[in-house]
């Protein structure tokens, strides 16, 4: 069987205009949790060879050196904290976050629940009392023009004060990323707000509150996917002069399975890369994926540089 015609050829960029921007600080401090493997390895000697990342590596001392030696790269100048084992690692990482004495935390080899379970207790971890909220930078392949999407990776069901909290990120994190105004989108199946589909109701609500409180960007919803992103659907339903539809800079997702459905159809037909981070907590998060190309893992390392306090 012939693949699938709706796949991309393309292959993902990191877009230079997010190397550019990390670039301007001095390189982000980083502690890659459980360090010990290829691709961890492989992405923070990409970063630090951009001088967008100085990394600290928690792990197993004995895995890291090997992997490093393996890559010809010589870490003798980066600090090692010696760990056994994924819940030891992410405790060490959680308490570098915790004290300060990083700008930002990436995985590594180990599991997404133990990574965020250490990050998020209330003695040890990052947390400020703000939502954690996943955002997407996903930039296409040939004008590198982005589309960001919010929430795809952590919150499954956000209610309206997590959904805030993204709105809030993201109009910080567009406009960090040099877009002056954000149009951003708040995802429904309708462009109407209509009882018998509760994320229309919950967008109408949302945009509402925005008037009062993000008042950076122009918010509008419900939207539906098309009026998200075709300006002739948009002029087709008479949205024409709408600030949003048709030119949205950004998409607030209702759940997890519709933001990751974009994520995904965004990078794997469109060809885009996708940065990913995490914001609301005491710094940045990078839950990087076997899945990443490393376009994308150096394009979350840039995105966590700029968004680093």
């Amino acid at each position: 069987m012939s693949a699938n015609p709706f796949l991309s050829n393309h292959d993902p960029v990191c877009p230079e205009h997010l190397l550019t921007l990390a670039k301007q600080n001095k390189p982000a401090r980083t502690a890659i949790v459980r360090a010990g493997a290829p691709l961890p390895m492989q992405a923070a000697k990409a970063a630090v060879e951009e001088g967008i990342m100085e990394p600290i590596f928690v792990g197993e001392a004995t895995d890291i050196q090997a992997e490093a030696e393996k890559l010809e790269w010589d870490i003798s100048s980066y600090q090692i904290v010696d760990t056994n084992g994924e819940a030891e690692a992410a405790l060490e990482g959680s308490l570098l976050g915790n004290r300060g004495e990083v700008d930002v935390i990436m995985k590594g080899n180990l599991h997404t629940d133990a990574f965020m379970g250490a990050l998020i207790k209330k003695d040890t971890g990052i947390r400020t009392g703000n939502r954690l909220v996943h955002v997407f930078y996903i930039t296409d392949p040939v004008e590198q023009r982005p589309l960001i999407v919010c929430d795809g990776a952590v919150n499954v069901t956000p209610d309206l004060k997590t959904r805030q909290s993204g709105i809030i990120a993201v109009d910080d994190l567009a406009r960090r990323c040099g877009i002056d105004r954000p149009k951003i989108a708040i995802l429904s199946a309708t462009e109407s707000a209509i009882p018998s589909v509760p994320s229309s109701m919950d967008a109408a609500e949302l945009a509402e509150w925005a008037k009062e409180n993000v008042i950076t960007s122009d918010v509008h919803g419900p939207l539906a996917m098309d009026l998200i992103v075709s300006q002739s659907s948009a002029e087709t339903k008479g949205m024409g002069d709408n600030p949003v539809a048709g030119k949205a800079d950004a998409i607030i997702v209702p759940d997890i399975v519709s933001g990751n459905a974009i994520f995904k159809s965004l990078v794997y037909l469109g060809g885009g890369c996708a940065a990913g981070i995490v914001l609301g907590g005491k710094i940045p998060v990078l839950l990087t994926s076997r899945a990443d190309p490393p376009a994308a893992r150096l394009a979350s390392a840039a995105l966590a540089a700029i968004m680093r306090d």
